[in-house]
């Protein structure tokens, strides 16, 4: 089968929405499958075409930015010579050339499935408001000419203005998720090699320094933390300099982070082996999102690969890695004093939240996941 992937950013680029789908379009290239990926050469060093890892990869120049969005020319006659020669298109919202691209795959008799991922809120400014408006519509004219709309979780589903409206096209299958195995000898090495001692108790948190990731409210829980384990150390992996629209936030967390000292620590973006390592080194993994543009929370199943259990806020979908597997533990959105008591009672009684690792391995792999990806695409171009 060809399928033809769109989406706005593609690897390099570094986010949940970018790392879902380039493990998918691996995953059933691995199948037998012919996989073009259709995305925007977003820095100029990009090439405009290259072969990744059995995926075709094409990039179009950007001619224009309107907040997170991007402006490309050239989508309507690439969209139309790709959908020409694919069997189905795939499209992943929120994605401003969404809606050009799903009408060009009707207009060839082509099926379209969409994964929606999150909603897209941005911050407040007429320019924001601008983009935030025309995808709105955008989504709305992709969900309309949609044969099937895929979202990470019912849950999430259930509880979307944006999903309910097409409920009668929507299927839940959970993201793909794989972590590189690594020894233990790897695990201590990454201990030595970023300064965590022995007995130290490290609560670990992936992500963009981002407001919607609830950066604060791990920040303002360590105080309460450090009362009764005060070895504790919060460790901070992902972007957190120069994070696009997240300058104010950075801002007004810096002097809350140096209060803190040396029990707070930011490493950057890591390699997926580091990754790994840093997961396995952690004793709890923090995930205290506070909106709807956390749809599940792929960090939560990554760190419980590796035997960490995870703390979620309760928000629809981003509570649903916990609540499936019982490896840790959900608080109220924005609550310090219960994040603070769910970190202290996992620390406390670590053995309580071990779970069935290789089940979740299993149920998560890019693998299990890509089958179903191709009995959704099978059964509509049937």
């Amino acid at each position: 089968m060809h399928i033809l992937t769109a989406l706005t950013y593609y690897r390099p680029h570094h986010s949940g929405l970018t790392i879902y789908t380039e493990r998918l379009a691996r995953a059933l290239a691995a199948r037998g499958h012919q996989v073009t990926v259709l995305t925007s050469q977003y820095e100029d060093e990009l090439p405009r075409h290259e072969h990744l890892h059995g995926v075709d990869v094409i990039r179009l120049p950007v001619r224009a930015r309107l907040s997170k969005g991007v402006i490309m020319p050239g989508i309507p006659f690439w969209a139309w010579k790709l959908a020409r020669q694919a069997d189905v298109v795939h499209l992943h919202l929120p994605q401003f050339d969404a809606a050009p691209i799903s009408l060009i795959a009707r207009l060839l008799g082509k099926p379209v499935v969409v994964t929606y991922h999150c909603d897209l809120l941005l911050p407040h400014g007429f320019i924001h408001k601008i983009a935030n408006l025309g995808s709105n519509i955008a989504n709305h004219i992709t969900a309309t000419l949609a044969n099937m709309i895929v979202t990470n979780t019912q849950d999430y589903a259930d509880n979307s203005d944006y999903l309910s409206r097409y409920a009668r096209k929507v299927r839940a299958i959970p993201p793909p998720v794989i972590m590189p195995e690594v020894s233990a000898a790897e695990v201590q090495a990454f201990r030595e090699k970023f300064g965590i001692q022995p007995g130290e108790c490290v609560i670990g948190m992936l992500g963009r320094l981002a407001a919607e990731k609830g950066v604060e409210y791990l920040v303002e829980a360590m105080p309460k933390v450090l009362e009764q384990y005060p070895d504790a150390r919060a460790i901070h992996v992902g972007q957190y300099q120069n994070v696009m629209g997240e300058e104010q936030y950075a801002q007004k967390l810096a002097p809350l982070i140096a209060d803190l000292g040396a029990h707070w620590k930011f490493l950057g973006v890591l390699l997926s082996g580091e990754v790994s390592a840093f997961l396995h080194a952690c004793d709890v993994l923090v995930a205290p999102s506070t909106n709807s543009t956390e749809s599940f929370g792929m960090v939560q199943v990554e760190a419980m690969t590796c035997g960490t259990p995870a703390i979620a806020s309760d928000i629809p979908g981003a509570r649903q890695p916990v609540l499936m597997t019982k490896m840790g533990e959900v608080v109220p959105v924005a609550a310090v004093d219960e994040l603070a008591a769910a970190i202290i009672k996992i620390l406390a009684n670590p053995d309580g939240y071990q779970g069935d690792i290789p089940a979740i391995t299993k149920r998560f792999s890019p693998q299990t996941i890509a089958e179903e990806y191709e009995q959704l695409f099978a059964e509509i171009t049937a």
